[in-house]
């Protein structure tokens, strides 16, 4: 598994949203881009994760930040989602893994006594010129906007 760290170049991504339009990472320069990797769509943690990002999607704006999430559902799932809860951000269904192995995010888990292999709930805030400057690998579901404004001081 690769392991990021702040200052590092962001891996490239090369993928589609749930509409199937291209996504890249180039396309996010000039901004501040919070990239969430979630287990599972419309499951609690992430629904509450997805919602407070939407909550708070106006302010993020107005401070420079755009939002990217990445989970291994398929398309379907990923559309769902976002009518579903009412997301104004993209979804990426990367069901082939590349993007989230390329971040680093796909492990073992532990739930309900249970090992298994799969996505590791992590933020990555990538800078106006594609660096990572932040990453949260200890989500605060239902206040990640506030987890990640508190530690740039907005």
């Amino acid at each position: 598994m690769k392991t990021l760290k702040v200052g590092d170049v962001a891996p490239d991504i090369n993928s589609v949203d749930q509409d199937g339009n291209m996504v890249k990472l180039a396309g996010y320069r000039g901004s501040k881009l919070i990239l969430f990797f979630y287990p599972k769509a419309n499951t609690p943690g992430c629904t509450a994760e997805a919602c407070n990002l939407r909550d708070h999607y106006s302010e993020l704006m107005e401070k420079g930040f755009k939002i990217l999430g990445v989970s291994a559902d398929n398309i379907s799932k990923q559309k769902s989602f976002i009518t579903k809860h009412k997301l104004p951000f993209p979804l990426i269904p990367d069901t082939d893994k590349k993007v989230i192995l390329d971040y680093g995010v796909w492990g073992p888990k532990k739930f309900m006594g249970r090992s298994f292999d799969g996505i590791i709930r992590t933020t990555f805030v990538i800078s106006e010129e594609g660096i990572i400057e932040m990453i949260f690998d200890k989500v605060n579901t239902s206040n990640h906007t506030e987890q990640i404004l508190n530690e740039y001081n907005l």
